[in-house]
């Protein structure tokens, strides 16, 4: 039996970043302080191991440092099984992931948040294709083991003409990550109805083409997962940013209700989703906006939340990214008064953002 042939990825490592110099407090956010607690205080085995290490100093049972690190123990323990079967709930049994398998298609693939993924699986062996409007050469191509496809995905047309070579290319697609977008830092006012328009054609009504285009062979393969990258903004809008907010505002809208449509479909149990609602992102996209508190909301990575996207595509898991922190519990502040949502929204600065950085009014900028 012949062993089958690898594809051969020369792999650069990146020119070191100028980085500007930071105090130490500059790296200490919330997001790490609750990482750490995580993996300590708040984890179940860690608060056994304080209950065994009191045991193993013979603290009687009834004492009260026993008692409380008993019932802290216990808590954590249950707040841990309820989360497991909480998501087996939601999202069902995980499927079987092999990337030698798997034809992983990503929309806006050449930069940013998409390019980091396409490259990592193209250093991993995948079978990657990337749709963007920038043309990449075969050089390069090569170099990074991923196929470009050139396509305006605002244009369902230019999809499924590229669909049928991706299919003909690598085989039936069965990972989908919709990541292209666009954003307008015009007001209301001063938006034009095509600024709208090409806002909502590339990062809202491109997902709609692309699922009608692959979620056909992924039902036909019964396996597939398909990411859905929208952002906070789309639960919180802001000043300067009405349609790209509004985009994808409208993809958390379209994440549920494909989730509730693959329910109702018998062959689609296998078919897992995946809703990414990140925070300002350290891309072009919004260079030079400054957070208003890097303690509270840093500044995320792409590596990090392709990181998180990796680890639960691999899992073959359903489920949603929320980093930083106050992502993941944004909508909590729709419960509370009005006056203080206007509070907290004036104290955040995300309405004077954009004016400070000197965007309002710019074109529109690719990811």
């Amino acid at each position: 039996m012949s062993t089958p042939k690898l594809k051969e990825v020369s792999v650069s490592l990146p020119k070191r970043a100028d980085r500007p110099d930071e105090p130490w407090h500059h790296y200490l956010t919330v997001d790490l302080i609750w990482y750490v607690l995580g993996y300590t205080l708040f984890h179940p085995w860690t608060s056994w191991i304080i209950v065994l290490c009191l045991r193993a100093q013979y603290t009687p049972y009834g004492a009260p440092e026993m008692v409380i690190a008993t019932v802290w123990a216990m808590a954590m323990s249950a707040i841990g099984i309820f989360g497991i079967f909480s998501d087996r709930i939601a999202f069902g049994r995980p499927r079987e992931v092999d990337l030698s398998e798997e034809v992983i298609v990503i929309t806006g693939g050449v930069e940013g948040l998409g390019g980091l993924l396409a490259e990592t699986y193209g250093m991993r062996n995948a079978n990657v294709a990337v749709l963007d409007k920038k043309k990449v050469d075969q050089d390069e191509q090569e170099e990074k083991g991923v196929l470009y496809y050139e396509c305006d995905v605002s244009d369902p047309k230019q999809i499924e003409a590229v669909a049928a070579e991706i299919v003909e290319d690598l085989g039936p697609p069965t990972i989908l990550i919709n990541n292209a977008g666009i954003v307008n830092t015009k007001s209301i006012l001063d938006s034009t109805a095509e600024d709208v328009e090409q806002t909502f054609r590339t990062n809202t009504l491109s997902h709609f083409a692309t699922i009608r285009t692959f979620l056909p062979h992924m039902i036909r393969e019964r396996r597939g997962t398909i990411v859905t990258v929208s952002s906070v903004l789309g639960h919180l809008g802001a000043a300067n940013l009405s349609s790209y907010a509004a985009s994808k505002a409208a993809l958390l809208a379209l994440h549920h209700s494909l989730r509730a449509e693959l329910a109702q479909i018998p062959d689609a149990d296998e078919i897992k989703t995946i809703l990414v609602t990140p925070g300002q992102i350290g891309t072009k996209m919004f260079a030079g906006v400054k957070t208003p508190s890097n303690f509270l909301a840093p500044v995320i990575s792409p590596a990090e939340i392709t990181k998180d996207i990796l680890k639960l595509i691999e899992k073959g898991e359903s489920g949603e990214i929320a980093v930083p922190l106050y992502s993941k519990y944004i909508q909590v502040l729709g419960v509370l008064p009005v006056g203080v949502q206007a509070l907290v929204r004036r104290w955040s600065g995300v309405d004077n953002a954009i004016s400070k950085a000197g965007l309002a009014k710019e074109t529109s900028e690719k990811k």
